[in-house]
């Protein structure tokens, strides 16, 4: 497991967010973030100017691990990785994405949720990958039936994840950890509610705690 699984596995939530107006909403969501300890993200290539949120987060709060998500192309895989970004995340597995990445020295996360696709991740030497959607392909039984076969995998499970199930999740021994929106939702990011992302983000380290002790 390298550093940057370790990390993610440590805090075991990952907060998946979309940022419109990174120029206003970057930072202070970054020290929202902070202020709730998760100091993680996985800024989403949904919105435009992805990168430059990325970029501003590793200049000015360098204390943070920053991802790109939703990446979708090799030249996605290399604007993230101009940017700054840590690590990579995908909703399925695009062989020449993850290449890409791995060409560049990025720790990768393509989607799987099919054993065909977690083979393919094997193939190319990836040991974690996203288990998305998570509640849609089948959630913890899903999660469960496939660590039997692939015990050298782990999964971030994506899609779903709430404060009511996060715990659920987490005790699954081949969950690194979970992605979730819940804790940045537009409609807080949107009206800078900053308080509430913090408070939020408390309550699932609190979970994490609890479960991974």
């Amino acid at each position: 497991m390298g550093p940057i699984h370790r990390s993610i596995s440590i805090f075991g939530a990952l907060p998946v967010i979309r940022l419109d107006r990174p120029e206003r909403d970057a930072l202070p969501l970054a020290d929202a973030l902070l202020d709730g300890g998760l100091p993680l993200a996985e800024i989403t290539f949904r919105a435009a100017g992805a990168d430059k949120a990325i970029a501003l987060i590793r200049k000015h709060r360098p204390e943070m691990l920053v991802g790109a998500g939703t990446v979708l192309t090799p030249a996605q895989a290399k604007v993230a990785y101009d940017a700054g970004a840590h690590f990579v995340v995908s909703p399925g597995l695009n062989r020449r994405v993850v290449e890409t990445c791995l060409a560049l020295g990025l720790t990768v996360f393509p989607g799987c949720m099919t054993p065909t696709e977690i083979e393919a991740a094997l193939e190319l030497g990836l040991t974690a990958v996203k288990f998305f959607p998570a509640e849609q392909a089948g959630g913890i039984s899903m999660i469960k039936a496939l660590s039997a076969p692939y015990q050298m995998i782990s999964f971030v499970p994506t899609g779903g994840i709430t404060l009511d199930n996060l715990a659920d999740y987490l005790r699954v021994p081949s969950v690194m950890a979970c992605g979730g929106s819940y804790m940045v939702t537009p409609k807080m990011i949107d009206g800078q509610d900053w308080n509430s992302i913090s408070e939020l983000c408390a309550r699932t380290v609190g979970i994490v705690k609890q479960v991974k002790g």
